[in-house]
C-alpha cells in the first residue's frame, strides 16, 4: 500500500511540474490547437489539425458566418499524424496535460483519444488514415500543407460520411463558400486529387457524389444564406462534380458499379462513447 501511495504521489508531482512547464489546455479551441501544433513542430512531429476546428482555421473570412449565421459550435479537436510518431504523440499530449485513453488504444488500430480534464473535452489523434464509412489515406499528404490537412482532405473527411448530420452540412457550406475548386492544393479544393481518388473506389464515389448533390439541391436551402453565397457554393459543387464525372474510372470501379447499392458500399462506424 505504501509503495502504491508513493507511486501515486510521484505521479502527482510529475503532473504539477508538467502544468508548470507547459500550462493547462486553453479554453479557446483554435488557441489550444495552435499550442499543440507548435509543441509538435518543436519536437519535429508531423501533426496536422483536421475536422471542424481546421475548417474554421482555414476559413478566416467565414469565422463569423460559421459561428453566428450557421451557429456551428466546436466540441473537440482532431489531428492526423503518421504511425511512426505514435509514441512521440502520446508523450507530447501527456506533457501538454492531456490524459491518454489506454482503453481506446487497445481496441483501435488507427486512433488515440486524449482527455482534456480542464475543459471537459477530448482530443482525437488519427494515424496514417481516416478509417470511417470510407477510408482516406494520408501517405505523403501531410507534407503538402500546414497547420491543417489539405483543403481537399478536409472536404473528403466530410463527404465520406454516409449519414451527414447538421454539423457536417454546416462545415461543407463553409468549405465551399471560402475555397475555390482548382487543380491545386494551394488553399483550394484540389478537384484533380478528389476525382482520382473517387475514380478507384465506387463506394466512396457514390457516397461523396450523393452528398454533394444533396447539399447543392436541398440542404443548402436549410439556412438563411445570401443568394450570392448560395450561387457561389452551387457553382463550385458543380465544378467538382464535373471533374469527378470526367475522370476515367478504374476497372475495379466499373465492376463495383454493376453491383451498385444492392451490396453494402460503406462501413458502419460505431461512435466511441466519450
Amino acid at each position: 500500500m505504501e509503495t502504491r501511495n508513493a507511486r501515486q504521489s510521484l505521479r502527482d508531482v510529475v503532473r504539477v511540474l508538467s502544468v508548470a512547464n507547459y500550462g493547462a489546455p486553453k479554453a479557446n479551441f483554435l488557441e489550444e490547437a495552435k499550442r499543440i501544433l507548435e509543441a509538435a513542430k518543436e519536437r519535429e512531429i508531423t501533426l496536422r489539425l483536421m475536422g471542424a476546428a481546421a475548417i474554421r482555421m482555414r476559413s478566416p473570412s467565414s469565422v463569423r458566418f460559421h459561428e453566428e449565421v450557421l451557429e456551428r459550435s466546436l466540441s473537440d479537436l482532431d489531428f492526423m499524424t503518421y504511425s511512426r510518431h505514435t509514441r512521440e504523440v502520446r508523450k507530447l499530449l501527456q506533457d501538454l496535460n492531456y490524459v491518454w485513453d489506454e482503453v481506446i488504444a487497445r481496441v483501435s488500430q488507427y486512433r488515440d483519444i486524449f482527455h482534456d480534464t480542464v475543459n471537459k473535452r477530448i482530443c482525437d489523434v488519427f494515424y496514417d488514415r481516416l478509417h470511417m464509412c470510407h477510408t482516406i489515406e494520408f501517405k505523403d499528404r501531410l507534407k503538402i500543407d500546414y497547420p491543417t490537412i489539405p483543403v481537399a482532405d478536409l472536404l473528403l473527411e466530410k463527404l465520406q460520411i454516409v449519414k451527414l448530420n447538421e454539423k457536417d452540412v454546416k462545415d461543407l457550406v463553409v468549405l465551399f463558400k471560402e475555397h475555390p475548386v482548382a487543380e491545386t492544393d494551394e488553399n483550394a479544393v484540389n478537384c484533380k486529387y478528389v476525382a482520382s481518388l473517387l475514380a478507384n473506389d465506387w463506394g466512396f464515389y457514390y457516397t461523396a457524389t450523393t452528398n454533394l448533390k444533396r447539399l447543392r439541391d436541398d440542404l443548402i436551402l436549410t439556412y438563411d444564406i445570401p443568394q450570392e453565397d448560395v450561387d457561389r457554393i452551387r457553382a463550385r459543387i458543380n465544378e467538382l462534380l464535373e471533374a469527378i464525372e470526367k475522370t476515367p474510372k478504374s476497372l475495379k470501379w466499373k465492376m463495383r458499379e454493376k453491383v451498385g447499392t444492392k451490396q453494402k458500399w460503406y462501413r458502419d462506424v460505431e461512435e466511441v462513447v466519450r
